[in-house]
C-alpha cells in the first residue's frame, strides 16, 4: 500500500507530501507532473491567484537520477504569493494589528473551522482548507499516474456541465473526448463550451460564482481490483477520495444518477464473451466499470459534482462573530468558475486509489515485479 501526508496553507511559504510505499525503479517524468499541475491553475473564470503562482513540483527525497529508490518522496511546491503575505503568515511573531477575518462566507470552513479549533480568526481555518492545497494533491496523483502507466492504466478528465448548460458526451468513443479537450474549459462538445462560457460571464458579471461537473474517464483497469467486502469496495473508495475534493458534494459512478430512475433492464450492463480478445465484455457500461464494487475490465467513469465557489463578490448574508450583527460574508481572492480545475482534482485523487488497489492486490517492491505480477494476472484472465 501507498499513503501520502501534505501539508501548508494557502498563503504560507510553500505546499508538500511525503509520499511512501512506491515501487523502486519507477521512472519520474518531472515534465508530466509540471504539465498536470499547469492544467490544474488553467481554465475559463479562474481568478488572479493563477497569475502570481506558476507551480513546478521540486522533489527534495525519494527520488536519485530520474528513479524511485524505494524511500519516502517528499514534495513541495512553492508559493510565490508568500512573499506579499509574510506578516500575516508568519510562524512566530507577535500577533499585533492584523485584519482578522471574522465575517464567515456561507458554504465554506470559515465559521465551522472557527467553532471546532477555538480560533479567534478565521484565516487559521480557511487558509488550510483552502483549495490551493489541491496543487500538490496532483503533484501526488501524478506520480500515482506514472506508476499505473507501467501496466497500461490511463486516465482522461474532461467537463460535462457549467451551471445549467451540460455537453453532449458519447462514452462509447473515448478517443473523440479526449482528442477534443484542448480548449479553456476541457469540455469536448464545442457548442455546449461557448454557452458554458457566456454564463461564466454572467456570473462574473454579477459577482456571483458557478459550479459543473468533472469528469473522469480511467482505461486499462483489469478486472478484479476492489472487494465486495465494504471499506474495500473500488467505487466506495473512490467516491470517499472525490468527495474529499475542496467544493465536490456528490458522487457518480457511471450513470449512477440516472439510473436509479429507470427499470432493471434499462440499467444492467449485459454480458458477452470476445473470443479475440479472450475476456468478458458488456455491452454498455452503465455502472461505470465497477460491480459489486470491483472492477469489471470496462473503462471507469467517474462524475463530480462541484457546488459553486462560496467566495462571491456581492457577499451573502451572514454574521460578525466578534459583535454577533448582520453582515454580508467576508471577499477572499477566488474564482467565478473552476470546474476544469477541479477535473483535474479528481484525476489525481482516483488515481490514487486505484494505484494503491493495485498495489494490494499485486504487491511489488519494484516496478519490474508489479508489472510481472500484473501481466501474470492478465494472461490467467485469459483461461476464464
Amino acid at each position: 500500500m501507498i499513503s501520502y501526508l501534505d501539508a501548508g496553507e494557502s498563503h504560507g511559504n510553500c505546499l508538500c507530501a511525503i509520499i511512501d510505499g512506491l515501487p523502486a525503479g519507477l521512472n519520474i517524468d518531472v515534465n508530466f507532473i509540471n504539465n498536470l499541475l499547469s492544467l490544474r491553475q488553467s481554465g475559463y473564470g479562474r481568478g488572479g491567484r493563477q497569475k502570481i503562482e506558476k507551480d513546478k513540483i521540486e522533489i527534495l527525497s525519494g527520488v536519485r537520477f530520474g528513479q524511485t529508490i524505494g524511500s519516502p518522496i517528499t514534495l513541495k511546491i512553492a508559493n510565490n504569493d508568500y512573499k506579499n503575505w509574510q506578516d500575516i503568515m508568519a510562524p512566530f511573531a507577535t500577533y499585533t494589528n492584523q485584519k482578522q477575518v471574522t465575517k464567515p462566507r456561507p458554504g465554506h470552513v470559515d465559521l465551522v473551522g472557527y467553532l471546532k479549533y477555538d480560533r479567534n480568526d478565521m484565516r487559521d481555518c480557511l487558509e488550510r482548507s483552502s483549495a490551493r492545497q489541491t496543487a500538490i494533491r496532483v503533484a501526488v496523483g501524478a506520480i500515482c499516474e506514472l506508476c499505473l502507466k507501467e501496466v497500461g492504466v490511463n486516465f482522461y478528465n474532461f467537463v460535462s456541465a457549467i451551471g445549467n448548460v451540460k455537453a453532449n458526451i458519447d462514452y462509447s468513443n473515448v478517443d473523440e473526448i479526449k482528442n477534443n479537450l484542448d480548449n479553456e474549459l476541457l469540455c469536448p462538445d464545442k457548442n455546449a463550451l461557448v454557452e458554458m462560457k457566456k454564463i461564466i460571464d454572467y456570473a462574473s458579471q454579477n459577482g456571483d460564482s458557478l459550479g459543473g461537473v468533472a469528469e473522469v474517464i480511467v482505461e486499462g483497469v483489469v478486472a478484479g481490483i476492489g472487494s465486495y467486502k465494504w471499506d474495500k469496495k473500488l467505487d466506495a473508495r473512490i467516491a470517499l477520495a472525490v468527495m474529499s475534493v475542496q467544493a465536490i458534494k456528490a458522487v457518480s459512478i457511471g450513470e449512477g444518477v440516472e439510473n436509479a430512475f429507470k427499470y432493471s433492464s434499462q440499467v444492467q450492463d449485459e454480458i458477452f464473451y470476445d473470443s479475440q480478445t479472450q475476456t468478458y465484455k458488456r455491452f454498455t457500461n452503465r455502472l461505470g466499470g465497477i460491480e459489486g464494487g470491483i472492477s469489471n475490465g470496462e473503462n471507469i467513469i467517474v462524475k463530480a459534482y462541484m457546488k459553486p465557489i462560496p467566495t462571491t463578490r456581492k457577499g451573502l448574508r451572514s454574521v460578525d462573530v466578534k459583535t454577533k450583527e448582520a453582515q454580508l460574508s467576508t471577499y477572499e481572492r477566488s474564482d467565478v468558475c473552476a470546474t476544469s480545475a477541479a477535473s483535474v482534482v479528481i484525476r489525481a485523487a482516483i488515481a490514487f486509489e486505484i494505484l494503491n488497489a493495485y498495489l494490494e492486490k499485486f504487491g511489488g517492491d519494484c516496478i519490474n515485479e508489479f508489472k510481472t505480477n500484473v501481466n501474470n494476472y492478465k494472461e490467467y484472465l485469459k483461461t476464464k
